[in-house]
């Protein structure tokens, strides 16, 4: 008998968007910059940091097609285009705020292993 655990694995689980969504490495953070609230491009670059403007606009647009995010232009003189999150997007508030959870009670070990990692087998002595 199958484990359903093991069903995200497969092409046909609908689970597996949801993975494929949140493994992109700037899509969590852009989800989560978004759930404070609409913001334009450029503030996202400077509120996310590391991004790149056009990597910015790529994930911007996947997550529009995914139905997460909308774009918002409005009719100004500039012209004012603004993202936020759908109400499906919103969904995913939740288990996003959750990774943060998890980093500040975890992170330390990641950190740890990491550098005992690096430091090779006599770090274990």
């Amino acid at each position: 008998m199958r484990d359903p655990a093991e069903d995200v694995f497969l092409a046909d689980c609908p689970a597996r968007p949801a993975i494929e969504i949140i493994a992109d490495k700037w899509a969590v953070v852009v989800l989560f910059a978004l759930s404070r609230r609409p913001c334009r491009h450029g503030e996202l670059v400077d509120l996310i940091g590391g991004v790149s403007r056009k990597v910015l606009t790529q994930t911007l647009r996947r997550l529009q097609g995914y139905g997460l995010v909308e774009r918002r232009a409005y009719a100004e003189a500039p012209p004012r285009v603004e993202y936020r999150l759908t109400a499906l997007g919103t969904t995913l508030v939740g288990p996003i705020a959750a990774l943060p959870d998890w980093a500040r009670a975890h992170g330390e070990a990641v950190v740890n292993f990491q550098e005992a990692a690096e430091n090779g087998p006599a770090a274990d002595a």
